[in-house]
């Protein structure tokens, strides 16, 4: 019964029919990227009018084969520099292709990417969509492996038929197969048996640096022929007659439902790395046997020994080729420059204003009732409960959340949060994943693109130290391609001390999500603040990170009743906990509980403000506070130089230097990783003891 539903779901998968090849397109947009790469290179780079030109003469022919085999609805790619004739074929509009180069108004991104990190929303599906492009080499296969794992969900767990026959293609250059997100990519795809087409343009060389630098005997295809669930497609990326048969076995492989398949193709790159690449370190028997092999003049002779088209044809469309992208440059260069009103729009989602692609947003999802109204009810839950009742009832009723990460399956987390949810939910909603955090993030970002809702869990705060290039391309994904593509997720890092610090575990050093572009950042100090602010990040527009410090998931000042299911808190509204007139304590995380204790203690007149979320923070609220008490003392558990307490201390002496008593105090760990031994430990984090002593000497300065 079971290989009958297989096979079924291989029929359904193989059913979107791969469409034959329309030689004089395939050849009109080969002579069209030929005509801008010599018009950038001869015209628009020495006027500087282009300053990133990467040209992929030679790599084209394939490309373009590839990219019109594209043609399913829910189909997408990632590509990277050298991938624009393969853009081309998708069917993005000439002039935007043109005008993008030269970072003028409109085009992929307003002028706010480089021009050749591209982007295809393709919101009318009239075929494949490619994802935002990024600047780091290998960064693409991550994020394709998640859209294929999504094609699988989308297809099996939401039931949509639409989804069937879809595959995810990721574009590369061999030397990105050295890269760990290649590797965690090939990991992801093949062990759960995706459709996902890893192409793979095989020049020979990483800009100046050849393949046996690379890998043992300078191939890495042959060094992956043992890898299981992979099937390996190699060969020639220029012959007419070889190369659409590769590219098409490629793709009906793929589409079949058999797995994940390695296409590598030998493509020779007539021309440097970009335009300034003088190619010193090639040989000249090198270049002159990479010109031989140069597809376009065997595309012609294909074209005409096949009477697909005669030889006053190909000269006509040569021509015409070149004139309409002599006018689309013409066009280009009289359009505005952006707008620079427009310059900060579009860092976070704006009322009203959904992206084309990516999120629940983008797909209209509505929630069930919610209310900034706590309704405790039953006992006092620890934060570890209220996270894992806030999940349950996420999941249950959010059909788009999936949850995954390191341990986080039938283990339940190393820290206990999701326990019992995968045996609730089934393994394709809460799972477990290869050990690569890379591939977690990188994952995600797929996922959520495809409309779902990811929740990845980063085991310790140290550990996404391996993730940071996939997290920084999150942030800045609405706002590079102005707001057309987005990829909200929930990222959940436990971190802090606990029993005991350690330099691995117990990280904080928060403040670097605070600067990371695009991100939001919940600190949530008591169980009932970790639900209201986990449904809100679970049901915003914007990738959140949900920072739940050890030291309080079973801290017994942190246990709250659980303030039901509707309840959520927006975020930047911090929590007064106690009121005074004499001095303002701004905290957040685990420093809260101790500022609240020291200023009860001393019964001074101390007014402890939570921020709960740094970003964003509740700055009228610290402002509203300190102007009334004139002092104002900052304390957190990350390291003091940098810290966010300094970008608070400055916000106040910009905005309230002449309404303070007293110079703003900051009470933090000094510039050292959490020390392991408890003595250490006590003197390096901020105590009860040591924050009453900074409360009363300010007071009374």
């Amino acid at each position: 019964m079971k290989q009958e539903v297989i096979e079924q779901e291989k029929a359904a998968f193989s059913s979107h029919k791969t469409p034959e090849v329309d030689w004089i397109q395939v050849c009109r947009l080969m002579l069209q990227s030929r005509a801008l790469d010599e018009i950038e290179e001869k015209e628009l780079v020495p006027a500087k009018l282009v300053f990133n030109q990467f040209s992929a003469r030679g790599h084209d022919f394939a490309q373009i084969l590839l990219g019109s085999l594209l043609t399913h609805p829910n189909d997408a790619a990632t590509g990277y520099y050298r991938s624009r004739p393969f853009v081309m074929s998708l069917g993005i509009k000439l002039d935007e292709v043109v005008a993008s180069p030269m970072a003028k108004e409109g085009g992929y991104s307003d002028g706010r990417d480089i021009g050749v990190v591209c982007n295809y929303p393709n919101i009318e599906r009239t075929g494949g969509m490619l994802f935002p492009m990024c600047g780091g080499v290998g960064a693409q296969y991550t994020p394709i492996s998640g859209w294929a794992q999504s094609i699988v969900y989308h297809r099996d767990q939401l039931e949509n038929a639409d989804y069937s026959g879809a595959i995810a293609v990721s574009m590369g250059g061999d030397s990105s197969m050295s890269t760990s997100g290649f590797w965690a990519a090939l990991n992801i795809s093949t062990t759960n048996n995706l459709p996902h087409l890893f192409y793979i343009e095989d020049n020979g060389y990483g800009i100046s640096v050849p393949q046996t630098v690379q890998t043992p005997g300078g191939d890495q295809v042959a060094n992956l022929k043992a890898y299981k669930n992979l099937k390996i497609i190699d060969g020639d990326g220029t012959d007419p007659e070889q190369t659409p048969d590769l590219i098409r076995e490629a793709v009906e492989y793929v589409r079949s439902g058999k797995g994940a398949c390695l296409l590598r193709l030998k493509v020779p790159r007539l021309c440097g790395h970009t335009f300034q690449d003088t190619q010193t370190y090639k040989s000249s028997e090198f270049i002159a046997d990479e010109i031989e092999r140069d597809p376009l003049p065997k595309l012609k002779e294909y074209l005409l020994k096949n009477s697909i088209m005669t030889s006053e044809e190909l000269l006509e469309l040569e021509k015409d080729s070149y004139i309409k992208i002599q006018e689309s440059v013409e066009r280009a260069k009289e359009r505005k420059q952006p707008d620079p009103k427009n310059l900060t729009k579009f860092v976070y989602a704006e009322d009203g204003l959904a992206q084309l692609r990516g999120g629940l947003a983008a797909d209209g999802h509505t929630f069930p009732t919610q209310s900034i109204e706590s309704k405790p009810e039953g006992p006092r839950l620890n934060m570890l409960t209220a996270i894992r009742k806030t999940l349950n009832y996420e999941l249950e009723t959010n059909p788009k959340v999936v949850v995954f990460g390191e341990d986080v399956g039938p283990k339940g987390g190393v820290h206990g949060a999701t326990l019992g949810l995968n045996d609730k939910f089934g393994d394709s909603r809460v799972f477990d994943t290869s050990l690569s955090e890379e591939g977690i993030i990188g994952r995600s970002i797929g996922m959520a693109l495809s409309g779902l809702m990811p929740v990845p869990e980063i085991q310790f705060r140290k550990y996404a130290e391996p993730a940071a290039e996939q997290l920084s391309d999150t942030g800045i994904m609405r706002w590079r391609t102005n707001n057309q593509f987005a990829a909200p997720m929930v990222v959940r890092i436990p971190g802090g001390f606990a029993r005991r610090g350690d330099p691995w575990h117990s990280m904080c050093d928060e403040v670097e999500w605070v600067h990371k572009v695009g991100w939001q950042l919940a600190m949530p100090s008591n169980a009932e603040d970790a639900v209201g602010l986990l449904r809100y990040a679970l049901r915003d527009n914007n990738p959140t990170i949900f920072f739940e410090h050890r030291h309080l998931l079973d801290h017994s000042w942190a246990r709250r009743p659980y303030p039901g299911d509707e309840y959520i808190i927006p975020f930047g509204q911090a929590k007064v906990l106690t009121t005074g007139n004499k001095l303002t304590v701004v905290c957040w995380g685990a420093m809260v509980s101790r500022c609240e204790k020291a200023a009860m203690d001393l019964n001074m007149g101390i007014e402890v403000i939570d921020l709960r979320t740094l970003q964003p923070w509740d700055k009228d609220s610290v402002l509203k506070s300190v102007e009334k008490t004139a002092r104002c003392l900052i304390v957190h558990e990350d390291n003091k130089t940098a810290g966010f307490g300094a970008e608070i201390a400055a916000t106040l002496s910009d905005e309230l230097f002449f309404s303070l008593d007293a110079p703003i105090q900051r009470l933090a760990m000094p510039d050292i990783p959490n020390p392991h031994n408890i003595h250490l430990l006590d003197v390096a984090v901020p105590t009860v003891q040591s924050i009453a002593l900074a409360m009363q000497n300010l007071i009374e300065v």
